[in-house]
């Protein structure tokens, strides 16, 4: 037997087995009429409501995670603090914690420039929020003596009202 007819003819009937399965894969047609067995579809479930937390929120006209605009912010946070400009210091660790969700480091600078701004509550806040993200940081326990001076002040000032 002469092997030099069998060859292409080969190669023909793989090509031709080559092309069949893509047909087979083919999605089926949509006809117009289901079956009656065919279950309906179901809705989409809604999600549960759940407490949003603020601070991991992003703000809708920012991208949704920009972590090198959060350090960006961080620095020029840190420079209104040595300026003396707590309101745009404040403004710039704010606008970290939502460039850079579940990032602890803002929330502590937050809570210093809230501190020396005299907002004792807030600063409470960013200084817990601080802990909660990072809770074995190096600085825990002079955080907590803060939290807690801020505490008793606050306390004070309601007793003088």
């Amino acid at each position: 037997m002469r092997f030099g007819k069998t060859i292409p003819i080969l190669a023909a009937v793989s090509l031709l087995f080559a092309a069949w399965p893509a047909h087979a894969q083919d999605p089926p047609q949509e006809s117009s009429s289901k079956p009656a067995d065919a279950p309906a579809p179901t809705p989409p479930k809604s999600p549960a409501k759940k407490k949003k937390d603020t601070a991991t929120q992003n703000a809708p006209d920012q991208p949704a995670w920009d972590p090198l605009r959060a350090e960006k912010d961080l620095e020029v946070g840190q420079y209104y603090m040595r300026k003396g400009d707590l309101d745009a210091a404040i403004d710039r660790f704010q606008d970290a914690t939502t460039a850079k969700p579940g990032y602890a480091v803002p929330f502590k600078y937050l809570g210093e420039a809230q501190e020396k701004k005299g907002l004792k509550k807030q600063a409470i806040k960013s200084y817990q929020r601080y802990l909660d993200l990072y809770p074995h940081a190096e600085d825990g326990d002079k955080v907590r003596k803060k939290i807690e001076k801020l505490w008793k002040e606050t306390e004070k000032d309601k007793k003088q009202n």
